[in-house]
């Protein structure tokens, strides 16, 4: 425990740059996540049968493919075809599309968990489908789909590691190239999962807050 700790001020500072790199991936990705994830749910609930099933497709397919699949097609395959990204964009936007069916189905769950007598009742004294999804559903359907969704963000932020893998520097990838360096394996990865979770529990305790808030505002 002594070497561990004598060796945290050495290589805590080499690790923290990637952590930089894991937060700005994991934020870009959980932000586009979320708005794929929310269009396609639209899509999905929409009434409309081939926005329907265009996008119960795109769920399917999508969450068939191993998220590191879809990096690796981002980024190797994209150039081939004249679209070349950097790193970064491409595990921002290679894992923003992984889980944008899980967002899709945790929004669509919330929807759908909303009395449909409301939503006639909105449809009834003239709101239109927009005004309907702001103002009744969409503020009920938060409440439904928190847990799931900051869930999914601490999932995210743990597979935001994939990035290593197409030489985004992100924490991993630094542990990874410190230790073959310097052969201490042990006291590496150990810091390297101590930071991880001390970046999971905060969004965590944040998400469980958020919760009580809600709930006890019903």
């Amino acid at each position: 425990m002594s070497h561990f700790l004598s060796q945290v001020p050495t290589f805590l500072p080499i690790l923290m740059q990637g952590v930089y790199l894991t937060i700005l991936v994991t934020l870009g990705a959980f932000v586009l996540a979320t708005a794929l994830g929310l269009l396609w749910a639209f899509m999905r609930v929409s009434g409309i049968a081939p926005l329907a099933w265009t996008a119960r497709t795109i769920i399917v397919v999508v969450r068939g493919i191993p998220g590191l699949v879809t990096l690796f097609y981002i980024y190797f395959v994209l150039p081939d075809l004249g679209l070349s990204l950097t790193a970064l964009q491409a595990a921002i936007i290679g894992l923003g599309i992984a889980y944008s069916p899980y967002m899709a189905e945790v929004f669509r769950a919330g929807i759908e968990a909303i009395d449909r007598g409301q939503t006639e009742a909105a449809l009834s004294i003239g709101m239109g489908w927009g005004l309907m999804m702001r103002r009744v559903v969409l503020p009920q359907a938060i409440r439904v789909a928190l847990p799931p969704y900051g869930s999914t963000m601490v999932m995210l932020l743990k597979d935001s590691s994939l990035a290593s893998t197409i030489t985004v520097a992100e924490l991993s990838l630094q542990g990874k190239l410190l230790a073959s360096s310097t052969f201490e394996n042990t006291a590496i990865f150990t810091l390297v999962a101590l930071i991880y979770l001390a970046m999971s529990l905060p969004l965590t305790a944040f998400n469980a807050w958020l919760e009580r808030r809600l709930g006890a505002g019903r």
